[in-house]
């Protein structure tokens, strides 16, 4: 004879019955409301860092790209030689190399204009010996800088040529850095997410223990009750990521509309230097949406594993 404790399943109730429509779960408790802003919070800062790492990686990517589309030739005073034939000279050669679709010799002024930030404007420069740059741009070919570097170290020998090839790899160093990094903040965001619900979970189990303990006993599957759980905590994670996770949207369009803004002024020169227009693209804004559902999907596995694991103990 089959009881009630031999069966995995529960045993279905008469027709006519009465259906108590009481969930396991409670959906408007204190805690599950707590549980929602600390999941809001956490997906708030994870989508600031992950858009801040897009923001960051894709200004590196613009000045790695600038960068390697040119190079220039500095041309250094020396004694006994002329200045400016020395300019004009290494000028002639440069134009003179394949692959390179341009040449700018910059002014004596442009030259000191570098400095000024350095050792401040209206300063008469003329006793120093400020060295003269050229400006090189790169086609879409290969340009033969050893050629380069060899017809001015023979011809203009106080001419050196600079590649950017160090500021190239560190900006890449850079870029990989943040990258690391957020990807390191986002796990521990991650982990705190899990241990949050983890203990909101328990908190609902406990606090609806009797009711857990009975359809345990009288044959519940385990995997109903933590169906049950895993349901509600996805609803609350789905709040609580679109929370914070649509927070840190609009935080990221408003800065680069006030970035729109301030174009054209010396504050939004500079920051526009360092980061561009403050935009993280349709990329960032695709990873801060699917941050949401990642939060989510963690918030109900993570709550399905802790009613699991309880369960286990119980038995």
């Amino acid at each position: 004879m089959t009881t009630a404790e031999d069966t995995d399943e529960i045993v279905a109730p008469p027709r006519n019955a009465p259906r108590f429509e009481t969930p396991i779960v409670p959906r408007n408790s204190i805690s599950g409301r707590a549980l929602v802003a600390i999941v809001a919070i956490m997906t708030f800062l994870a989508s600031l860092t992950l858009g801040s790492v897009f923001l960051i990686y894709r200004s590196a990517s613009e000045w790695r790209s600038e960068i390697a589309r040119e190079v220039t030739i500095q041309v250094r005073p020396a004694q006994g030689r002329n200045l400016d034939a020395d300019v004009d000279r290494a000028a002639a050669l440069a134009k003179g190399i394949s692959g390179i679709s341009d040449v700018r010799a910059m002014s004596r002024q442009e030259s000191a204009q570098l400095l000024s930030p350095f050792l401040g404007a209206g300063l008469t420069l003329d006793e120093l010996p400020v060295p003269r740059m050229i400006v090189v741009a790169l086609g879409r070919g290969t340009a033969d800088l050893a050629q380069l570097r060899r017809v001015l170290s023979n011809e203009v020998p106080s001419a050196s040529l600079d590649d950017h090839r160090s500021w190239i790899s560190h900006m890449r160093a850079m870029a990989d850095s943040a990258v690391i990094a957020g990807v390191v903040i986002l796990v521990l965001m991650l982990v705190a997410t899990v241990l949050s619900v983890s203990f909101a979970t328990r908190g609902a189990m406990a606090t609806n223990r009797q009711v857990i303990e009975v359809l345990h006993f009288i044959g519940a599957r385990n995997a109903l009750i933590a169906r049950h759980f895993q349901g509600h905590f996805l609803i609350l994670g789905l709040q609580g990521g679109a929370i914070g996770g649509g927070s840190a949207i609009i935080l990221f369009a408003l800065a680069q509309l006030f970035g729109r803004w301030f174009a054209g002024t010396p504050a939004g020169e500079q920051t526009s230097a360092l980061f561009g227009t403050f935009s993280i693209g349709l990329a960032g804004y695709g990873a801060v949406l699917a941050m949401i559902v990642l939060i989510a999907l963690v918030t109900a596995f993570a709550s399905r594993h802790t009613v699991n694991r309880t369960l286990e103990a119980i038995d």
